[in-house]
């Protein structure tokens, strides 16, 4: 039987805000014996890793996450993950703003653009994609003045703006959103504990992150 690659659902929340994890990235360091280093990174992007086995803390909480976990068919299924760290556009996880983050300049004639989110400003800004926004979250503003959700379209799967007419050459393109991580689950089998009565956990549920 043939399955989706990706389900468009959101863990439990309830279970997700117990969790841990963050950013992973991969640099190789050479030692020269002068002692100095080579360090070379091996990726562009960061790929966040979580453990949400943490968050299990009741029968209830147990099977719901069984349930998902069948569902998704271990780690061969992709899904939604809310970061409860780093969710939305705006600084210290507050509501979405229009001029948030900027994703794009116009040209007159491009009409989509990938929504983004910079960490850092002074030395080596990063700019994460991201794919996965909240529907119904995204606004968005031209040339600082914000457009009515008539004025553009997003794909939810994808995290691409699309307008309805081209943005002026040069007028400065932003956005703010809330998002979700894409992830799947790190293994094929659940270690279930069951401790005490109307109780129970599971130590270790690893997730990663998907590059879509």
């Amino acid at each position: 039987m043939a399955f989706a690659d990706f389900h468009d659902v959101r863990f439990p929340l309830d279970i997700s805000r117990g969790a841990r994890g963050g950013p992973v990235r991969r640099t190789d360091i050479v030692t020269l014996a002068s002692g100095r280093e080579h360090r070379n990174a091996r990726w562009i992007h960061s790929r966040r890793k979580y453990d949400a086995g943490y968050g299990v803390k009741t029968l209830a909480g147990l099977a719901s996450v069984v349930a998902f976990f069948e569902e998704r068919r271990g780690r061969l299924i992709g899904f939604r993950w809310r970061d409860r760290l780093d969710w939305t556009s705006a600084s210290a996880n507050g509501a979405p703003a229009p001029l948030d983050q900027p994703i794009g300049a116009g040209t007159g004639s491009r009409a989509s653009f990938q929504l983004v989110k910079t960490y850092g400003a002074a030395h080596a800004p990063y700019q994460r994609l991201i794919r996965k926004p909240v529907a119904g979250t995204v606004r968005v503003a031209v040339g600082g003045a914000e457009l009515p959700p008539t004025g553009f379209s997003v794909d939810a799967a994808t995290g691409v703006v699309t307008f309805a007419v081209a943005p002026a050459n040069g007028a400065a393109i932003t956005a703010g959103y809330e998002f979700d991580v894409p992830v799947r689950f790190d293994i094929d089998e659940l270690d279930i504990e069951l401790s005490a009565f109307e109780a129970g956990q599971i130590p270790s549920i690893p997730l990663i992150e998907l590059i879509v």
